[in-house]
């Protein structure tokens, strides 16, 4: 819980506001009720009317209902104000924390988990901030200042007060089960599964319909309802009866009831004057409402603690370490040595890769599905460190460089292209926001989306996702004008042009060989053109490189390179 504490701490002075001002505002409430107790006493009395007394009631009462409002509105507003800051200040360190974990994290993680936590779980905490602060502390100040005034009319009558909430109190150690507990944690999984499988299925809905798999992929969101409707009546049915026993210990029928009860025995004994009863049956109500919201507010403390928990656990991910001391690279010839990586402990994925991709040369990587093609290309941009050799550029290991450092050498264009909801011209400028816009052209002409850019209803001033939607392979054109216009030294293709139509694709690659250059080029070939134009190709067959060379030399040995070559001759290598 500390750690959990630690994300709120920087945030103390705010509670500490939110709480006095709170504690003030409730026991100013308290005055309306006692003037109102004290006026029935001054005229229930024999005897003379004191005036002094009934009109001192009277304003204090009015000032104390005054004073309440002011502050409870100023505790209710600097709780709101807190509570913004608060939300803010956990999405900013989620959104930095997961820009800088490993991409290899995300594969692990369900969409809509994830998503919980930055969304719901953020939320969560709203009631927690704004509201939970003041009104716990204030269901304990309430009932001391209460007890205080009624113990000096009656010590007897205020103990009997007190039965309801004693009864109340005694069921909330029911509440902290570990059974409870663990409910509770069992009904926020299924939340999040319900989540998952809602994304899951919203996202394969083309797919799923164009296969007939809508009743199977139907069924796991069905599943997920189920599981969580069974999670809930079985957290329901086990909270339901202590609830429903705090509940009528507390409801104002109980309390009349019990003060009656025991106010009529003192008074039939001669131990309490009739007009005495009056302050028990006002503050016996007010003194269970602190009470009953104390029950509300733990409920929201438990929801609180266990949405921080989890969103102190994404910021406990480790991020991919950046040096102290970062070391500037000398030209960009890249080498991977022994590279050995692997998403689980136990399966590599790749297994003592040894590669040397030299200046100006384009090298090409085929291989069966699942061999770590894309696995390879991913380690240069430093989505993942090796778990055994090294990968570096110019001479330094990539994880002796600076993020930014990094950046500016190596862009990268991969199958699955996700655009920002923006124009056309900052998805090209992302990586270089100050480009001018003839740069900004400049790279959608060589990414052959130039045109197709001028058809779109304002031009390169269109937002993508408002007002239009981009097909597969406009998409990639798009983010590989955003690789170009970065113009780094390495670049990296992973399938780059994988939905492009043939005359398309040949007008990149031939863009792609005009600014070649000195530049780095390394590519995951899906098309035997781009193989043919490569300067060497690799071929990986389960985590290791089979064969390397030009591709004419490889077409000589007939080996794998060969049998793949023939296997795909006039269509796609996949």
């Amino acid at each position: 819980m500390s750690d959990r504490a630690g994300l709120l701490r920087p945030h103390l002075p705010g509670f500490a506001t939110v709480v006095v001002l709170q504690v003030i505002g409730a026991v100013a409430g308290l005055a309306p009720l006692i003037a109102v107790v004290e006026l029935g006493r001054a005229l229930l009395v024999p005897g003379p009317v004191d005036h002094g007394r009934v009109w001192f009631a009277v304003v204090a009462g009015a000032l104390g209902l005054f004073v309440r409002l002011l502050f409870t509105t100023a505790s209710s507003g600097v709780g709101h104000l807190l509570d913004d800051r608060i939300q803010l200040a956990f999405r900013r360190e989620l959104a930095t924390r997961l820009g800088r974990v490993p991409i290899g994290w995300f594969s692990q993680r369900r969409t809509g988990e994830l998503a919980k936590v930055v969304g719901e779980d953020v939320g969560a905490v709203h009631p927690f901030i704004a509201h939970s602060p003041g009104e716990l502390v204030a269901a304990f100040v309430v009932p001391l200042v209460s007890l205080a005034y009624l113990v000096t009319i009656d010590w007897r009558l205020t103990l009997i007060t007190l039965v309801p909430v004693v009864l109340a109190v005694a069921a909330v150690p029911l509440l902290l089960r570990p059974v409870r507990l663990r409910e509770q944690e069992e009904f926020d999984a299924a939340m999040g599964r319900i989540a998952d499988s809602v994304v899951e299925f919203v996202q394969g809905i083309a797919v799923v319909k164009a296969f007939g798999g809508a009743g199977r992929a139907h069924g796991r969101f069905v599943t997920a309802v189920d599981d969580f409707v069974r999670t809930f009546y079985r957290w329901v049915t086990g909270l339901a009866p202590v609830a429903a026993a705090m509940q009528l210990a507390l409801s104002p029928p109980f309390v009349l009831l019990v003060v009656l009860v025991g106010g009529a025995a003192l008074i039939t004994g001669g131990g309490l004057a009739p007009a005495d009863l009056l302050p028990f049956l006002l503050l016996g109500l007010g003194l269970t409402a602190p009470v009953a919201a104390l029950g509300h507010g733990f409920d929201d403390l438990q929801a609180a603690r266990r949405a921080v928990g989890r969103i102190r656990a994404v910021l406990d991910v480790p991020p991919l370490p950046e040096p102290a001391h970062p070391v500037t690279p000398e030209g960009h010839r890249v080498e991977l040595r022994d590279v050995r990586f692997g998403y689980d402990e136990g399966h590599e994925v790749l297994r003592g890769v040894d590669l040397v991709l030299e200046p100006g040369t384009v090298t090409a990587v085929v291989g069966p599905s699942g061999s770590g093609k894309s696995t390879l290309v991913r380690l240069l941009p430093r989505f993942f460190d090796p778990t055994h050799g090294s990968v570096s550029i110019g001479g330094a290991d990539l994880r002796s460089m600076g993020g930014g450092q990094l950046h500016r050498l190596v862009s990268f264009v991969f199958q699955d292209v996700r655009l920002l909801r923006a124009s056309v011209a900052d998805n090209i400028a992302l990586a270089v926001p100050r480009a001018g816009h003839d740069d900004v052209v400049r790279a959608a002409r060589l990414a052959q989306i130039h045109d197709r850019i001028l058809e779109l209803p304002h031009g390169y001033d269109t937002v993508l996702g408002d007002d239009i939607t981009l097909s597969g392979g406009e998409a990639q054109r798009i983010s590989l004008a955003r690789a170009l216009l970065a113009d780094t030294p390495v670049l990296v293709l992973d399938e780059a042009t994988a939905f492009a139509d043939p005359r398309t694709e040949h007008a990149v690659r031939r863009a792609l060989a005009t600014l070649g250059g000195d530049r780095t080029i390394l590519v995951i070939a899906h098309r035997l053109e781009t193989v043919a134009d490569a300067d060497t190709v690799v071929v990986l067959a389960d985590g290791v490189i089979a064969e390397r060379g030009r591709p004419a030399e490889l077409l000589a040995r007939d080996g794998r390179f060969a049998a793949f070559w023939r296997s795909h001759a006039g269509g796609d290598v996949r």
